[in-house]
């Protein structure tokens, strides 16, 4: 995919993002702490991170364009609509990040431009 196409995104993740982002790390951490980082994703201040640096640290596989989720991202991007930044949490024990809200926006994103910059949240 082009370069050229602009990903545009929203000033702030949406009020939705931070509960889903607290459901995934209940999966990984007890509910209790799940819900303070969810809470500390929501103070945290904006930063950003290039596409490829995001899958680097976290170790996800890209997931492929015919993913349902990413198609829906990669339709909103070609549409000239704005993301939600991404939530993403520090795991200094695995040495790795977990993107607890935006996977498949930040492997849309990856299929326009490896380089892109995405705005995170980071905890």
């Amino acid at each position: 995919m082009s370069k050229q196409t602009k990903v545009t995104w929203l000033e702030q993740p949406e009020d939705h993002d931070y509960p889903a982002a607290a459901s995934y790390l209940s999966l990984l951490y007890p509910g209790r702490k799940a819900q303070q980082l969810a809470q500390a994703l929501k103070k945290a201040p904006l930063t950003q991170f290039k596409a490829k640096d995001i899958f680097r640290a976290s170790r996800l596989p890209l997931l492929d364009a015919s993913n349902s989720h990413v198609q829906k991202d990669v339709k909103i991007i070609r549409g000239g609509g704005s993301l939600s930044p991404v939530l993403l949490v520090r795991n200094s024990a695995l040495g790795k990040v977990i993107v607890a809200d935006g996977y498949h926006r930040v492997c849309a994103v990856y299929f326009f431009d490896e380089d892109a910059i995405i705005p995170c949240k980071i905890v």
